[in-house]
């Protein structure tokens, strides 16, 4: 049996975070690992500049999501200032410092009434318990949000420490945990959930996944330098809900 930590991540509109090209951001249809524990260090304070705190924050869990409801894809049109030549501009900070500016068509990708449920575990180098996680989400020092600022989340997160002998479990024991007034916030939003709807787990399990796994994929979203957006490729397992939820 292991300790995890579960929590509801809900916003009207939320960011995913996809590979960042050119003049369009796309989003993936389930939170990244690197903004869930980004939302994380959040809520511990931790500043984004501080690098040595933000490394140790990704390497220091393992992270599961399942998906209730994928949302709906929004796609946001506007204009953004470039350099007519982006090379030599690191940030967007320096190419802003630029002398000469173009004005470009920038498209960012959204999703709509999206809702998932996730999972952490501490690995040994973890900075912190999941202990102080669970509180720091009841009341987080800085503000949370869903990928982007201009996300704010719509439900509470609603943490619960957990003890299962599987990954699944882990999913249906937090669903039991949910308080009756918990669980009608979530139903009066009206989402069309999907109960079978995919989990998506770091390949390091602290317990048997549970389940029949289907596939694996490989997404770039282990935060390496936070601060210079470079992020390392993670591997991912993928089960589906019908054939798990026993």
């Amino acid at each position: 049996m292991s300790l995890l930590l579960g929590f509801t991540l809900y916003a009207p509109l939320g960011s995913f975070g996809s590979i960042a090209v050119g003049e369009r951001r796309e989003s993936w249809d389930r939170p990244a690992k690197s903004a869930v524990l980004g939302l994380v260090g959040a809520a511990l304070g931790l500043d984004r500049a501080d690098e040595l705190a933000q490394a140790a924050l990704s390497k220091g869990y393992g992270y599961a999501v399942r998906s209730d409801a994928s949302g709906q894809l929004l796609a946001d049109y506007h204009t953004a200032q470039v350099p007519p030549n982006r090379r030599g501009f690191p940030t967007r900070r320096d190419e802003l410092k630029s002398n000469r500016l173009e004005t470009i068509l920038s498209r960012r990708d959204y999703r709509t009434e999206a809702l998932h449920t996730a999972l952490l575990w501490a690995r040994d180098s973890s900075p912190a318990t999941l202990e102080e996680i669970d509180a720091a989400l009841r009341e987080p020092c800085f503000v949370p949000y869903l990928g982007r600022k201009a996300c704010p989340l719509g439900l509470p997160l609603v943490p619960r420490l957990l003890d299962s002998d599987t990954l699944v479990g882990a999913f249906l024991a937090y669903d039991k945990e949910m308080s009756r007034a918990e669980r009608a916030l979530r139903d009066n939003l009206g989402l069309c959930l999907n109960d079978r709807g995919p989990i998506a787990t770091d390949v390091d399990l602290p317990v048997p996944h549970g389940g029949r796994p289907i596939r694996r994929e490989r997404r770039r979203d282990d935060s390496v330098n936070r601060s210079g957006w470079r992020f390392e490729l993670r591997d991912e397992l993928i089960l589906l809900r019908e054939l798990t939820a026993e």
